[in-house]
């Protein structure tokens, strides 16, 4: 389970006990604080604390301190303009902390993101818990024949449960292993700080992380993306709909701009051009290699679904 019954006591006493504040508000936010969002088959995300909302985006890119005779409209249209022209300084005003409970191979890649406080569940100092990420088995595939880093056709029964086995025993086996090396009963014990190196990387690790908006959209539209691996992509899309109630006039122009928007290059755009005058462009005519033709198709001609 995600949360034991002692955090989710205090998670509603938390809940229970609002501040009076004389600081904007996000109402979407504020009906996510402190509530675990379950993630995985042990992991979450919560939200800790927050800073700014949509106003406060428009704000610091009018640089004034009044609402004045605004409407919502003209808010929308300058963050709107504020996504278009990459103008990333105004969203850096928002900020936001989460708890996330993930496997440790999944912060191995999320620490790549390195525009981010972050600080650590410590196993020099704490014992870590029993916990480990075991897939689902629609999410147990084979090597991609296309993608050297992702994944293909999903395993047939036999494979998977087989894999499964060998997950469920080399976690347990690691894990009574440490306990072990740990233990005190009758020896001195190996300090906590070696211990852990005999863990697998899908044992539970936990971390608080603070980042700005702009730094978030950029992680979002990263991991969040159809290409990126099920472990932290499901992560992404749970803190992308905290996101949606949080600032939703921002998040309305990063799904338009960057998630279903498209770049393109001098040279794309130059075939786009030549298209619509009627001219027959191919790859070979293009001057684009045969990669870059690919996905400049992808976004002309955008695959079924």
């Amino acid at each position: 389970m995600p949360l034991t019954p002692e955090q989710e006591d205090e998670i509603a006493q938390q809940r229970a006990t609002p501040r009076q504040t004389l600081r904007a508000v996000s109402e979407g936010m504020e009906a996510h604080l402190y509530t675990a969002h379950p993630v995985l088959d042990h992991g979450f995300v919560r939200v800790i604390d927050y800073m700014g909302d949509d106003a406060a985006i428009v704000q610091a890119a009018r640089v004034s301190y009044g609402a004045g005779t605004r409407h919502v409209s003209n808010d929308e249209g300058l963050i709107r303009y504020l996504m278009r022209h990459w103008h990333s300084t105004p969203f850096e005003m928002c900020e936001v902390k989460l708890h996330v409970k993930l496997p440790v191979f999944v912060a191995r890649q999320w620490i790549r993101h390195r525009t981010a406080n972050v600080n650590e569940y410590s196993a020099r100092y704490s014992i870590l818990d029993r916990e480990f990420y075991i897939p689902d088995p629609s999410a147990l595939a084979a090597q991609s024949t296309v993608n050297n880093q992702g994944r293909g056709e999903v395993l047939g029964p036999e494979e998977s449960a087989r894999v499964l086995e060998i997950l469920k025993g080399d976690a347990a086996r690691a894990y009574d292993h440490y306990e072990e090396m740990i233990s005190t009963e009758g020896q001195q014990g190996l300090a906590r700080e070696l211990a852990r190196m005999n863990l697998p990387a899908n044992i539970y690790t936990q971390w608080y992380w603070k980042t700005d908006l702009h730094n978030l959209f950029h992680f979002l539209r990263l991991r969040a993306d159809t290409h990126a691996q099920y472990e932290i992509r499901v992560y992404a899309e749970e803190i992308g709909r905290l996101v949606a109630d949080w600032v939703p006039l921002a998040w309305k122009a990063f799904l338009d701009y960057r998630v279903g928007g498209a770049t393109l290059s001098a040279a794309a755009l130059d075939c786009l051009r030549r298209m619509l005058n009627g001219e027959e462009v191919t790859q070979e005519t293009s001057g684009l290699s045969k990669r870059e033709w690919r996905e400049f198709r992808e976004v002309v001609y955008p695959p079924q679904r």
